[in-house]
């Protein structure tokens, strides 16, 4: 029979180093590494990607409120003309045509009255030529002021049967312009109008 073999035993041989010993400080070496490098690059990075922190905004003053004595008041509003509008007319009356007339015709004014009664008879004979018949008598009454204006002319009677010969001839003196000024002030006249158609005189010895 062969002798028994010795056991192996597990540790190394006399002065050679223990390797298993030696590879666990190297792995806990390098994993500090790497821990502390990790450590650094986490502060170095971390700190540039930190967003700034936000700064209080700064409080507007409040306006203090002012006294309604200090506010200026706005200025008036501009007026305009309104060119559309026109002039501005005001109406006087004039030559006291007003109350009770007192006055006296003076004797133009007589004459200037004829002269429109004289001319008051076209009135008539543009209605004969539509009415061969047509005759009649009107009255105009006439107030003129003391200024020589005439106040107001209205037909005062027309026995005519016909209103549009008495209407044309009230509106003749109506608009017949100034007239010479009476005496006195004011004066009210009763124009006698005589309207009959005109026939040619006959000539001698015929």
């Amino acid at each position: 029979m062969s002798p028994p073999t010795p056991p192996s035993s597990s540790l190394p041989p006399s002065g050679v180093p223990d390797s298993s010993g030696n590879t666990k400080y190297a792995v806990i070496a390098v994993l500090l590494v790497v821990a502390a490098g990790g450590i650094f690059a986490w502060r170095t990075f971390g700190s540039h990607n930190e967003p700034p922190a936000p700064t209080a905004a700064l409080a507007a003053p409040k306006p203090e409120n002012p006294k309604i004595d200090d506010v200026p008041a706005p200025p008036p509003p501009e007026e305009k003309p309104d060119a559309a509008a026109g002039p501005r007319i005001v109406y006087v009356q004039a030559g006291n045509c007003e109350g009770k007339c007192t006055g006296v015709p003076s004797p133009e004014l007589v004459g200037a009255l004829t002269v429109r009664g004289n001319q008051a008879r076209r009135c008539y004979n543009q209605a004969l030529a539509s009415d061969s018949s047509l005759r009649g008598h009107v009255t105009v009454a006439v107030r003129v002021g003391s200024a020589g204006n005439v106040c107001s002319a209205s037909v005062a009677s027309n026995d005519m049967g016909s209103s549009s010969v008495a209407n044309c001839a009230a509106n003749i003196f109506r608009t017949s312009g100034g007239l010479p000024s009476p005496r006195g002030g004011c004066v009210d006249a009763n124009v006698p109008l005589s309207f009959v158609p005109q026939t040619a005189a006959p000539q001698g010895g015929q």
